[in-house]
């Protein structure tokens, strides 16, 4: 039994929780509501402060990526941006930051409350949004980050034993919820050939190709604990087989195969401190295939490209000068070398190594992006684990492995029963009638309509943490 497990069992007594002044928190119940953001527009909910005054701790918010490149947030709405929102007490705008701050202003004023758990419902796919500008899961984090500041409780920092609900008072606990492949793609990346490289200020850049032809990038930095945290992500061409090098004043150069055919092309970009990369347009340099790249001075100015003949097993090599003000590499020297390719899957600076590989995760593919330190092994490459990514019935073993929270329809009692005697965090939503009840009950019953008398007298039997 998990170590979840054994603590929410032990405070169980014939579905409620056994009188205590500060419980586990996934022994505790919780008011909720579905839908929070429809207010009395869909069922009687009333404003979100209002919820939040009267004991609501759990917020549901659904989100659109709609026009995102244009307003830089995410949209609030059922089936689109707008739809069921209630702005009666609430934000005159849809934009998600202005719903966020609302949430955000009332837990600054009431530090003494029982965590509130914000579940973003993603309606759309965030994962076709192809980098931080269009607002993909980064975007995302920056933007709870940003809102709720030391407020919100990280997923990362969720500990091995269960916190108290006392300790995590006045805290923000985010939730990711909605579309399957965005939760999926929350947890892992996938990726084929997989390169690395990085400097002595401890950025890093890795690239690798899709599969299909589109190359993409992931940027982070090496931190004092061995770890690498990964701050953008994005799309920046076609093609295959990528290979980087980067200096110490985060230039860098990227080479790669075509996709469809065995010429040779070269990106320059620059990596800013933010971790985004500005990235020049591709160039030809040459014909072949697997070509790897290293700066081959202090200065980072003077590198040297390998890639093996398209023809046969002969490698080739270029050396090149970069202009970094241009964003352009001067290449000269080609000629046959019995050297062989550099490793780009592994890269070091001074006592700090990354390797980047692929090997599946437990139930993740057998293609998922992993990298190892000098310190640190077999660790994901992937977003920052901000929020908690929800498991909800009928999803995969790779969504459940790992998950806290879990969520279904109220009227699936045996899935929640399970799931709370397994020690999760269960939501059961449109509880709108007491026979939705369950033996042990979810941990937040989501409800439209709070304020019935039903409700309420059962969540106070329930003992309905506040």
């Amino acid at each position: 039994m998990s170590v979840l497990a054994v603590a929410a069992s032990a405070l169980l007594i014939s579905g409620t929780a056994e009188a205590s002044a500060d419980p586990p928190l996934p022994s505790a119940i919780f008011r909720a509501t579905h839908n929070s953001y429809s207010g009395n527009a869909s069922g009687a909910k009333n404003s979100i402060a209002y919820q939040l005054d009267h004991g609501i701790r759990f917020i549901e918010l659904d989100i659109h990526d709609n026009g995102y490149a244009t307003a830089h947030d995410y949209s609030i709405g059922h089936d689109e941006p707008g739809d069921q929102v209630d702005h009666n007490g609430n934000p005159a705008s849809n934009h998600l930051r202005d719903w966020l701050d609302v949430i955000n202003t009332w837990s600054a004023q009431h530090p003494a409350a029982a965590p509130i758990v914000v579940a973003l419902d993603v309606k759309d796919d965030l994962t076709d949004n192809l980098s931080y500008a269009a607002g993909n899961l980064a975007a995302l984090n920056d933007e709870l980050t940003s809102v709720f500041g030391a407020r919100l409780f990280w997923a990362r920092d969720y500990p091995a034993d269960p916190p108290t609900v006392g300790a995590l008072r006045g805290r923000v606990l985010p939730v990711i919820s909605g579309d399957g492949k965005t939760r999926t793609l929350y947890k892992r990346d996938i990726g084929y050939n997989p390169a690395v490289a990085v400097n002595g200020r401890g950025q890093v850049v890795e690239v690798h190709d899709s599969g299909a032809g589109y190359l993409w990038y992931w940027t982070g930095t090496y931190g004092a604990d061995g770890r690498v945290t990964w701050l953008r992500h994005g799309r920046y061409d076609t093609g295959v087989t990528p290979a980087v090098a980067l200096n110490d004043n985060g230039d860098l150069v990227e080479v790669h195969q075509s996709q469809n055919a065995t010429t040779l092309w070269y990106h320059v970009g620059h990596l800013g401190a933010d971790g985004e990369i500005t990235w020049s347009p591709s160039h030809q340099y040459d014909n072949g295939v697997l070509p790897t790249v290293t700066f081959t001075d202090a200065a980072g100015t003077r590198l040297r490209e390998i890639h093996r003949s398209q023809s046969n097993s002969q490698n080739w090599d270029w050396d090149g000068v970069l202009d970094a003000g241009a964003m352009t590499v001067s290449w000269s020297g080609n000629a046959r070398t019995s050297d062989a390719r550099y490793d780009k899957t592994t890269s070091t600076s001074g006592t700090s190594r990354v390797h980047v590989w692929n090997g599946a995760d437990g139930q993740t593919p057998v293609q998922t992006l992993r990298l190892d330190t000098d310190r640190v092994n077999a660790d994901r490459i992937r977003y920052q684990q901000t929020a908690f990514d929800e498991f909800q019935q009928g999803d995969s073993a790779e969504l459940k492995q790992g998950a806290l929270f879990y969520a279904a329809p109220s009227t699936e009692s045996s899935f929640i029963t399970a799931a709370r005697q397994a020690g999760r965090l269960v939501r059961g939503w449109d509880f709108d009638s007491e026979d939705d009840a369950t033996d042990p009950s979810a941990n937040y019953p989501a409800t439209n309509h709070p304020y019935d008398t039903w409700y309420q007298d059962l969540l106070t039997r329930l003992g309905a943490v506040e």
